[in-house]
């Protein structure tokens, strides 16, 4: 039988393949490589957190796997294959490193260890420790403690060696975490003019070891960095008499205290010291011990200081035209639907939004839903004004949102001391819509409007996420995210609610019908001899019920066109579909994350924008929403954005069976980079 899927964590190693491709491109700033770089680490390291985790529990447990799992047919294939497919990326990753660390020497910056400072830098470097790093430190002497203490996940250490010029015997081991969780990790030293020479804060460390350990009988200081990954799920039981709330923070401790995935070192250590380590640590396996350069946890690399010539973006924010004559947002929404495109558009429009609802006299309430927040939230702040104005606020609070949690916690106890009513989803299911309503009086009526987004409320985020979100009065819509919020109020009601809706389509369940229901209605068409198309944008497919689906329309003729930013579990080259089945990715400056479906439907074509990825997790085990776009100009601009998107022939890559991640020929075309002609087909019709 031949092969009909890819494994959905090999084929998100080949996404990760396309961020490093971005490194790797010279015709990328070298201020964006590094953070490309910083954005591949960063995903690694979850990977490991979670899929890595996952697949070593299943090896574990075998079939006492928990049945909620997505169970894989050969997990301990496929983390042979993980461990290889890691390996060439962390060469290749050590390669781009190389060659940025030359173009920088030509933009004349210099990243310094602590045997490179000259007499100055060494004073400087010695007084920036006393005075602002001593106090941030604290050496564990991990020999002298009984139980090796719990080493944080996403934190680096030193482990440090301290040995004696006159006793090859004597020697001890202790560790130190790198601060960067209060400080910065790059310290600007003195420089030659017209240069800029930096240290890291761990080789500031490494300069003042024989101050730190100065009161022991030592005089040979050697220090390597090492950092630990470890398994990130939290286990909510059934303990029916525990609630929710004490679940997550009894989860939270443990995942503080979970088991260690991944060990991963500066080649260089000491053999005795790395082997203490390991076994301390008590690491899985040790295929999941591995080797590096002097530089771990490039995750701070996204925020490499700005010191390069600055390069003129192509990008700028766009107001919309619909506010641009306008002080409120309110009264165009009223009158009108309008589809905002971050980050080409401002998120200050939906917080806008929000704030005239919060001082609005006629606005009686305000229902929301929240997944991932800023930290300093001006999308919570504005609700808790709402509230103290009077205002019924009730937020859909996602509390199981991975690595969120501790957050939105927080959200949780300063929203209920403000009045506002906190709703915490569904048991075993997870809220993912991105909905909200708003309900006021005009006259003697009420009127409704709210939006529905494909992104977070996230203000950070929505700088660089490409997202898109409706805003709307439309009646019938309004009243579907009123369904929605009955229902995540009183789970009993969930099939009454659900099947009312006359606009929204909804998970779990509904969308995956209805999904089907389009796809059958193309192949009708296909069969007809007449025309049959479908445009799929979403960041991931993996779905194996729907690429059969899929399969089965290209054979019938349906050309198929796939935009999937990340997982892509489709065979493109099986026979028979090439011609109609054809798929792309595109990575770039910002993170496509919207999900737009787009189908011909015999000309009366039908585009929605959803919340939900073709994933079993979004399609069964969350809360998504999906909704039409019926308005014909903005079924238009969809449309336009989807065709600059699928023209691409300067950030796509072809998705093919073998991951080889080919970048899209443009066969002598006119460059186009859909990224900045979206940004400049928005600015002509706003």
């Amino acid at each position: 039988m031949k092969k009909k899927f890819i494994v959905r964590d090999i084929s998100w190693l080949s996404f990760n393949g396309r961020v490093l491709q971005e490194a790797a491109d010279k015709s990328v700033p070298l201020k964006e490589r590094i953070r490309f770089l910083g954005i591949f680490s960063n995903n690694l390291d979850e990977f490991f957190r979670v899929r890595v985790a996952t697949l070593s529990r299943m090896l574990e447990f075998g079939k006492k796997a928990d049945l909620r799992m997505h169970l894989e047919k050969n997990p301990k294939r496929i983390m042979e294959e993980i461990h290889q497919t890691v390996l060439l990326q962390q060469n290749e990753f050590n390669r781009i490193w190389q060659s940025i660390i030359v173009e920088m020497k030509r933009n004349n910056v210099f990243i310094k260890t602590e045997k490179q400072l000259n007499a100055a830098q060494q004073k400087f470097v010695k007084e920036y420790f006393d005075t602002e790093v001593r106090s941030n430190i604290i050496p564990l002497m991990v020999e002298s403690i009984p139980v090796f203490p719990n080493l944080r996940d996403k934190s680096i250490y030193l482990a440090v060696q301290m040995s004696s010029s006159t006793n090859a015997y004597q020697h001890k081991f202790a560790v130190i975490e790198i601060p960067t969780r209060v400080m910065n990790r790059f310290v600007v030293i003195p420089s030659a003019p017209n240069q800029t020479q930096i240290i890291l804060l761990e080789d500031v460390i490494r300069f003042n070891l024989k101050y730190i350990f100065a009161h022991m009988d030592f005089d040979q200081f050697d220090a390597w960095i090492f950092k630990i990954t470890k398994d990130a799920e939290i286990d909510l039981d059934n303990d029916v008499n525990t609630n929710l709330i004490q679940k997550i923070e009894d989860g939270l401790k443990k995942r503080k205290k979970a088991k260690t995935v991944r060990l991963v070192y500066d080649k260089e250590m000491d053999a005795r010291l790395l082997n203490y380590l390991f076994t301390r640590q008590a690491v899985i396996s040790k295929d999941n011990v591995i080797p590096g350069g002097r530089i771990h946890n490039f995750r701070d690399f996204m925020d490499f200081p700005n010191v390069f010539p600055q390069q003129k973006s192509q990008r700028k924010i766009i107001t919309h035209e619909a506010f641009k004559d306008t002080p409120r947002v309110t009264d165009v929404i009223l009158q009108k639907d309008v589809l905002l495109s971050f980050p080409y558009h401002s998120f200050d429009t939906l917080i806008d939004l929000l704030r005239e609802a919060a001082m609005d006299a006629d606005v009686q309430s305000i229902q929301i839903t929240a997944y991932r927040l800023a930290s300093n939230s001006k999308v919570m702040n504005a609700l808790i004004n709402a509230a103290r104005n009077g205002k019924q606020v009730t937020v859909m609070l996602e509390l199981r949102a991975r690595f969120d949690e501790e957050a939105n916690l927080y959200w949780k106890s300063v929203l209920e001391e403000e009045g506002v009513k906190v709703l915490l989803g569904i048991p075993e299911m997870k809220v993912h819509a991105k909905v909200c309503v708003i309900k006021k009086k005009v006259g003697t009526r009420s009127k409704k409007y709210g939006f529905v987004s494909t992104g977070n409320l996230n203000e950070k985020t929505a700088k660089i996420y490409l997202d898109f979100c409706l805003l709307t009065s439309n009646s019938a819509i309004m009243a579907d995210v009123e369904r929605i919020f009955k229902y995540l109020g009183n789970h009993t009601l969930y099939a009454k609610v659900i099947n009312e809706c006359t606009q929204l389509i909804t998970c779990p369940t509904n969308l995956r019908t209805k999904i089907t229901e389009l796809i059958e209605f193309e192949i009708k068409q296909a069969k007809k001899g007449k025309h049959a198309e479908m445009i799929l944008k979403m960041n991931s497919l993996s779905d194996e019920i729907l690429i059969e689906q899929l399969y089965a329309a290209a054979k019938q003729g349906v050309k198929i066109k796939l935009i999937v930013r990340g997982i892509f579990c489709m065979m493109t080259d099986l026979p028979k579909l090439k011609h109609h089945l054809q798929a792309i990715s595109i990575v770039d400056e910002y993170l496509e994350h919207a999900r737009v479906f787009e189908f011909y439907h015999g000309g009366d074509e039908k585009i929605f924008i959803s919340s939900a990825d073709w994933m079993v997790r979004n399609l069964d085990h969350r809360v998504e929403a999906t909704c039409p776009i019926n308005n014909v100009s903005l079924k238009k601009e969809l449309k336009e954005i989807l065709r600059l998107q699928w023209q691409d022939n300067v950030k796509a890559r072809i998705l093919d069976n073998h991951l080889s991640n080919d970048y899209k020929l443009n066969d002598g075309q006119k460059k186009n980079r859909s990224q900045v002609e979206i940004m400049k087909y928005l600015a002509t019709i706003n």
